[in-house]
């Protein structure tokens, strides 16, 4: 028997907001986060931008109750702060005797930490264990207090969209009743040193999908969802259903998608065949929209292929938390579900110009009463690991 998956809880934690609705209001009101850096200490905080949460870590700790001395890298603070919030929504309890899983997406780890200490071991050695990205995932399971099944995917920016994915085939087969399954990711040395190593930054906010577009900003953040049964979630709030999800690696480049997109389009090809939707079914697209050269152009041609002619409504949510890294899937799903709740498209902000080889151009206005019964939501990582989740609603 195929279960129906349902989500019963959203939270997130982002440039944008520290809740739910404050990210909704931001994406409504047009209020992007990026800037200058304040609490990441780099060489390059006067020669970028990026997505940053404007708490320190203590500050966040109070937040969730925890000491201010608690010795966590801050990609599992941020993820603690948006799984509380998400279980408290649903009403999933500690200790549920239900078969619950805790399914994590991150690329980052403990590294804000490692590179801080890693030269100074005599000094701290906690670095060490919370270095690995299962860490993270244990410590969430730990204050949720849910060991049934816990588990870490690492597959770049397309991490916290699998561990979505990989929630939801658990429930529809019998498996689990219900995961907390996210991303979640904290800006560091490491990611911003990479990413200027392969000329990937724009030192301005980024504009997706425009023909003159630079590169991405970087950001930090965590998105959850609860998923449920149909049994667990009756009489409860049900915000939408995980209707479909796929994965393609198209192995043609450690750093870029293949220049005849067909990962991105298999990816959302097999997306819909889950779902048992046809592409005419659905209304709005949140793309990957890094705002690089070769991300935007292959999306876009694998729209292009997938919708024919009729390219439903589509954005980028980038230029408002800058890219999240493994956090990146589960935020937009985040902003996916509350498009479904409030019949509305989030604007593709810094939009000027379309690309000249697509035929199409992203939303640039808040679109409400839009019709949304379906979204499909992307995300695709380096080495060709591309994601795709479709919601819909009841």
């Amino acid at each position: 028997m195929v279960n129906r998956v349902f989500v019963t809880g959203l939270g997130v934690i982002s440039a944008i907001g520290y809740n739910v609705a404050e990210n909704f209001n931001s994406l409504k009101s047009k209020k992007h986060g990026i800037g200058k850096l304040d609490i990441l200490n780099t060489v390059h905080r006067d020669k970028l931008v990026c997505g940053e949460v404007k708490m320190t870590n203590e500050e966040l700790l109070r937040r969730i109750d925890l000491p201010e001395d608690t010795p966590y890298p801050r990609t599992t603070i941020l993820a603690i702060h948006a799984a509380r919030e998400a279980c408290y929504d649903a009403g999933a309890v500690d200790g549920d005797s239900v078969r619950t899983g805790v399914i994590l997406g991150t690329t980052v780890g403990g590294m804000d930490k490692s590179e801080k200490f890693y030269r100074r071991l005599n000094e701290n050695t906690d670095f060490i264990q919370s270095h690995n990205c299962g860490y993270t995932t244990e410590k969430v399971a730990d204050y949720l207090n849910l060991h049934n099944f816990v588990t870490t995917l690492s597959t770049a920016c397309s991490s916290g969209a699998n561990a979505i994915m990989l929630g939801g085939r658990l429930i529809r087969h019998g498996l689990l009743d219900r995961v907390i399954a996210g991303g979640t990711d904290s800006l560091s040395k490491f990611t911003i040193n990479g990413f200027k190593t392969l000329f990937l930054l724009d030192p301005n906010p980024c504009s997706p999908f425009d023909k003159d577009r630079k590169g991405l900003n970087l950001g930090e953040g965590a998105g959850f969802l609860v998923l449920e049964n149909e049994r667990l979630s009756d009489n409860k709030k049900r915000y939408c259903i995980l209707s479909g999800y796929a994965n393609n690696n198209d192995a043609y480049h450690q750093t870029a998608t293949s220049t005849d997109a067909k990962g991105p389009y298999l990816s959302m090809k097999n997306a819909l065949e889950i779902s048992n939707l046809k592409a005419g079914d659905i209304q709005y697209v949140n793309v990957h929209g890094t705002g690089t050269e070769n991300n935007d152009i292959t999306e876009g041609l694998a729209m292009e292929r997938l919708f024919g002619g009729k390219v439903p409504l589509f954005s980028s949510t980038k230029a408002y938390t800058g890219h999240t890294l493994g956090a990146a899937g589960a935020l937009e799903a985040v902003y996916s579900i509350m498009a479904i709740e409030n019949n509305i498209v989030f604007p593709n902000l810094n939009f000027s110009k379309a690309i000249p080889d697509l035929a199409l151009s992203p939303a640039t206005e808040v679109i409400e009463n839009a019709g949304i019964k379906n979204v499909m939501s992307n995300s695709f990582g380096f080495g060709g690991n591309e994601a795709t989740l479709i919601f819909s609603k009841e």
